[in-house]
């Protein structure tokens, strides 16, 4: 998501026009969302990187998400998260399998990973809140990283603000384990054997 003095095509009621670039688009920052929905409180977290989405910067903020509300479930042993099947978060991608296996540890939860298939990620219940981001937002001209988190701070999913956090860390892609790593993680990692792609448990012990 691109910030700065951009148009974004929206519609906003305002008694004068707002001012855009329109032309040398670039720029000011970038900000990558990462969305966490508890389905059963509609509780929604929105966590915005940015530098790269990649697996670390995906599995820090469940380290971050976890540390700051685990006391809020603490009968919680285990843990279905659903997910899409983008690059950083695929059940083969080896960074993300060494990462989400020390978040399984490190928490003592079992993790169950379930995937929508191809074109389908439409059904996963995050998207609806971004597709509620978008909406409300609108028309807004996102010039500042602080204006960007000021809106979604202010729009509400089932009647409720979410909880959204800036991360400052920076983040390269291509970081792949060592092999030895990548063999140590598997022995915590059980894909399904009628969809091993799609359906995966994470022991936090072997």
């Amino acid at each position: 998501m691109k910030i700065g003095d951009l148009s974004r095509e929206g519609y906003d009621r305002t008694s004068e026009p707002k001012k855009t670039l329109d032309h040398d688009y670039s720029a000011k920052a970038v900000l990558v969302p990462f969305g966490i929905l508890d389905v059963l409180k509609d509780q929604l977290w929105i966590y915005f990187g940015q530098s790269k989405e990649t697996s670390d910067f995906i599995v820090d903020c469940l380290f971050m998400w976890w540390k700051e509300n685990s006391q809020e479930y603490p009968e919680v042993e285990e843990l279905m998260i659903e997910l899409d099947g983008g690059s950083p978060i695929r059940s083969n991608r080896t960074q993300f399998i060494k990462r989400m296996v020390e978040f399984s540890q490190s928490s003592n939860l079992k993790i169950r990973l379930v995937y929508y298939p191809p074109y389908h990620s439409k059904y996963n219940t995050i998207e609806r809140c971004w597709a509620c981001l978008e909406n409300y937002w609108n028309g807004a001209v996102l010039d500042s990283i602080e204006s960007a988190i000021a809106w979604a701070k202010n729009m509400t999913w089932k009647g409720r603000k979410p909880i959204v956090k800036l991360v400052n860390k920076t983040y390269e892609k291509g970081i792949i384990p060592s092999q030895e790593e990548l063999e140590l993680s598997r022995e915590f990692w059980y894909p399904s054997a009628k969809l091993p792609l799609w359906d995966v448990t994470i022991m936090p012990s072997g």
